[in-house]
Parts: C-alpha cells; sequence; structure tokens
C-alpha cells in the first residue's frame, strides 16, 4: 500500500513537472512571436485617388475691381467765380443739362506794364499764327514733291530701271513728308488756340465784357454723376475739374495678373466674374495692356504685373448692382481639354528634373516617373507613365517608399 501512494505521488510529480514546462515553454513561444510581430513593419494607412480622363481646366484667378468704361471729367472752360454745384453723386444727367455755372471775375487793375505785356503777347501769339500757316505750306510743297518721287520711282522700279531700294527710300521720304505735314497742321491749331487766348487775356485786362453775364457749363454725354470735385461756391481757375460723369451700365474688369500669366492669356478668353455678391457672370478678355508696373506682394516680394482688361458679356439686368469700383475676383481661362488623363495634383512629388507618383499594385506601393502637362492646382494632365483605372496615393508621407505595404484608409 504504501508503495503503491509512493508510486502515484512520484507519477503526479513528474506530470506537474512536464505541465510546468510545457506551459513555460508555451509562454515564452507566445512572447517571442510577440516580439517578432511587434518588430515586423505595419501597413501604411493611405488615402487613394484613380486615374480618370475627363475634361481639365487651366484658369488664372486673380482679384479685381470694376471701372466705367469711359469717364468724362467736365472742367471750368474759364477762370470765374463757380455756383453752388446741385448735382450728388449717382444723379442722372441728359446731354446739354446744365452742371455748373460761372460768372466773370472782377476786373484786375490794368497798369501801364501789364497792358504792354498783354499787347505783346498778342502780337507774338499773332506772329507764331502766321510762321505756322507758312510751314503749313511749306510741309504741303514737300509733301506734294515727295509723292510724286515716290510714284514715279514705284513706275521705274516696275519698268526695272530703279532697284527696290531707291523705292523704298523714296517711300520712307513720302511717309516723312506726311507725317512732316501733319505736324505743322496741329502747331497751327495751337498757335490758333494761343492766339485767342492771348487776345481774350488783354479783353480782359482792359475791361471789356461779353455779352452774357455768365456761362453755363453743360454735360457732354447722358450718363451719371460718378463725383462731385468742387461742390462749394468759389473761385475756380481754367481747366480745374468739377463733375465726373460716367454710364455705370458700360462696365469693365481690371484685373493685374502676374506678366508670367499674361503671356498665356489670349484676347478673347473666356471669364468668368465671382465673389461680387451676385451669382457668377460671363466675360471675356478684351485687352492685356502693353505696360506692366512693380507691386510689391503680400510678402513683401516684388512681383511684375499688368492690367488685363475683361468686358462683361451678361445682359445689364444681371448685374445692375455691380458699380464702379467695386471688388470682384476673376478666373480667366487659358486652357481647357475634353478628353483629358488627369491624375489629382496632391499625388505628384518632386523626383530629380521630373515628376513621380506612387502607385497602388496589390499591398505595395510602387514608385512610377510620370510625365505632366497641363496642371491647374487640383488636376494635372498625364501624358507617360500611368494608365487609365489606376490608383494613385494623395499626399505620400516618408513612410511611403517603393515596395512597402499599405492600407486603404
Amino acid at each position: 500500500m504504501t508503495e503503491g501512494k509512493s508510486s502515484n505521488s512520484g507519477k503526479r510529480r513528474s506530470l506537474t513537472k512536464w505541465l510546468r514546462r510545457f506551459f513555460f515553454g508555451a509562454l515564452a513561444v507566445g512572447l517571442a512571436f510577440m516580439i517578432v510581430v511587434s518588430f515586423m513593419p505595419k501597413p501604411v494607412v493611405v488615402e487613394t485617388a484613380s486615374v480618370a480622363r475627363g475634361t481639365l481646366v487651366v484658369t488664372v484667378d486673380e482679384d479685381g475691381k470694376s471701372r466705367v468704361k469711359d469717364r468724362y471729367v467736365v472742367s471750368a472752360p474759364l477762370s470765374g467765380n463757380l455756383a453752388r454745384i446741385e448735382l450728388r453723386p449717382g444723379d442722372m444727367v441728359k446731354p446739354g443739362q446744365v452742371l455748373a455755372r460761372l460768372v466773370p471775375l472782377e476786373a484786375p487793375l490794368l497798369d501801364t506794364r501789364s497792358k504792354a505785356e498783354a499787347e505783346a503777347r498778342v502780337r507774338a501769339a499773332e506772329a507764331a499764327r502766321r510762321q505756322s500757316k507758312a510751314q503749313i505750306e511749306r510741309a504741303k510743297a514737300a509733301y506734294s514733291f515727295a509723292k510724286k518721287s515716290a510714284q514715279r520711282a514705284k513706275q521705274l522700279s516696275k519698268d526695272g530701271i530703279t532697284t527696290q531700294a531707291d523705292t523704298d527710300q523714296a517711300l520712307l521720304e513720302e511717309r516723312a513728308r506726311s507725317a512732316e505735314l501733319a505736324s505743322s497742321e496741329f502747331g497751327s491749331k495751337v498757335a490758333d488756340y494761343e492766339a485767342q487766348m492771348a487776345r481774350a487775356a488783354l479783353g480782359a485786362m482792359s475791361g471789356k465784357k461779353g455779352a452774357a453775364d455768365s456761362m453755363d457749363v453743360p454735360s457732354p454725354v447722358a450718363g451719371r454723376v460718378l463725383r462731385v470735385m468742387h461742390e462749394s461756391e468759389g473761385v475756380v481757375q481754367a481747366g480745374a475739374p468739377l463733375v465726373e460723369l460716367g454710364d455705370p451700365s458700360a462696365l469693365e474688369v481690371v484685373v493685374d495678373v502676374l506678366t508670367s500669366d499674361a503671356v498665356r492669356i489670349k484676347q478673347g478668353a473666356r471669364t468668368e466674374i465671382l465673389r461680387w455678391g451676385g451669382t457668377p457672370l460671363k466675360a471675356e478678355v478684351r485687352l492685356i495692356e502693353p505696360s506692366a508696373f512693380t507691386r510689391l506682394s503680400a510678402l513683401g516680394v516684388e512681383e511684375q504685373r499688368v492690367n488685363a482688361i475683361i468686358d462683361l458679356r451678361d445682359p445689364y439686368s444681371k448685374w445692375t448692382a455691380l458699380m464702379d469700383g467695386f471688388r470682384v475676383e476673376a478666373r480667366i481661362v487659358v486652357w481647357e481639354g475634353q478628353d483629358v488623363l488627369h491624375i489629382p495634383a496632391s499625388a505628384l512629388f518632386q523626383s530629380g528634373d521630373g515628376f513621380a507618383i506612387f502607385v497602388v499594385e496589390g499591398e505595395l506601393a510602387r514608385k512610377r516617373q510620370v510625365k505632366i502637362g497641363h496642371n491647374n492646382g487640383l488636376q494635372a494632365e498625364v501624358l507617360e507613365g500611368i494608365a487609365e483605372g489606376a490608383r494613385v496615393i494623395l499626399h505620400p508621407s516618408d513612410r511611403v517608399t517603393d515596395g512597402a505595404r499599405v492600407t486603404f484608409r
């Protein structure tokens, strides 16, 4: 009995010993497995998009402002006392409507020297006017001779007697004499005006008055008052601006763009006017001004910019609330393609001298070099390197490498 109990006790101790060994062995294997798994690289969570075909539009987006196309600044034709202008900005005016009224100034004191100087100016102006007339006659004669010489040169060149260079020289002389005649005629007009002003000054200094005791300044066009520059009563000098007129229904939009963008903008380019306070408006580029200017950006960087002039194409009834000087945003189309293979621009990254992307193949990321065409900042045209339907990784981080395991978000 004692030997049986001893034998059973030894078997139990042996079984317990083996179970303990098995438990600790399994625990060690499990810990080792967990350590190995913890050190294995985990799949990178990525966001993807498909390569597709569709319409791609490249635009230049810039802020601008509206302005009246044709402004008329009505000025005082003569010096005088200006009566108070009752017009206010926004008032409608008709052609010929009186905008302002001038009354004469009191005649200044006249001394012998001032009168002599005024008379001398009249004589000098008259002499200049006669001289300008003589210059016109001389210019006419020179132009007539040059014109006949050019006609003879053309005929001789046609007959093969003279060279083409001689004909070109004769034509150049004709154009030069024509320009000289036009300049002489303009000078004659200036001389006539100077003589008229000198006589008027002498008459005013002599105390002579015209038939009218006041002078009305009429409106040259129909439109709306944009600004009143000289509202109060007082003395104004000749040429002083009084009222600015314009037609609010004839608006244009001025947008300053970078010169590097301006070279891509064509005349007649389709444009959309946004964020002006109403629905988007259709427009088109009429003109890129020929002269650029320098402007500081918000970061303090000097930029070369040029104005693009845009005409509205929607009827006036759609933008009656848009007035002169309002801020707008213009979206100018510089390129558009209909059946274009494109990818999100956020999938691109610089690789050498070109661009590359990561394509998802199974569970792995594969790097591909691609050739990019047009790019609007959101979508980029793909010319080579990838096919339609492939999935590309957006915003690839440093953890995404060629051959890395990835999983979709």
